[in-house]
């Protein structure tokens, strides 16, 4: 029986570079999706979709041959990423840069706006804890001496009520005290609730 070179090398190889440029392609259609690119990422897609159609028939009409499936969970692999390499190299996916101002933006927004920038904020100043995978850990000492020493302290204590009281309602005045004094009780972070995440009630 002649060797099979068309179904055992040349088929193979196929599906595994069409399986290479479909993923390739979808991820490449995701970022202009997101982007906005309206007439670009169908484009893809028909593109993307028409070449997987060829190797999965080639698979379905040849179901005995285990190495065809080998040769698309390669393909699929090495097409993501490849697809991650093209991403990079055309700079087209979304960076997102946090700023905290001191200051009134709006100038700063007005003009990221201006130059095509999606720009989301907040200018309701709260105070809120944060805490991100320290439940349960220790509070460093030196941390734990400053809350100490605030504490203790009736006039830093006054004056940081009334610094608060124009960001703050009474009562998350009156909350925030109650978590420095915890945390100093307790020397070590609050865990996060495994419901809600949050570390302390009203």
């Amino acid at each position: 029986m002649p060797f099979d070179f068309w179904g055992i090398i040349v088929v193979p190889l196929l599906i595994f570079f069409a399986r290479i440029c479909d993923v390739s392609i979808g991820t490449v259609r995701i970022i202009f999706v997101s982007k906005g690119y309206r007439y670009l990422a169908p484009l893809l897609g028909f593109f993307e979709v028409f070449i997987w159609l060829m190797a999965i028939t080639r698979i379905l009409e040849n179901l005995d041959r285990w190495y065809y499936y080998l040769a698309y969970c390669g393909g699929f692999a090495t097409g993501n990423f490849i697809g991650i390499i093209l991403e990079e190299r055309i700079a087209i996916g979304y960076a997102a840069v946090r700023v905290i101002s001191r200051i009134p933006a709006d100038e700063l927004i007005k003009q990221l706006k201006d130059a095509g920038y999606g720009v989301t904020f907040h200018t309701d100043f709260k105070l809120r804890t944060a805490l991100i995978e320290l439940g349960g850990t220790r509070v460093p000492q030196l941390w734990l001496g400053a809350i100490a020493s605030l504490l203790g302290d009736d006039e830093r204590i006054a004056a940081l009520r009334r610094d608060l009281s124009g960001l703050l309602r009474r009562a998350e005045v009156a909350a925030f005290e109650r978590r420095a004094q915890e945390l100093l009780d307790r020397g070590t972070y609050p865990e996060l609730h495994q419901w809600h995440g949050r570390p302390f009630e009203w």
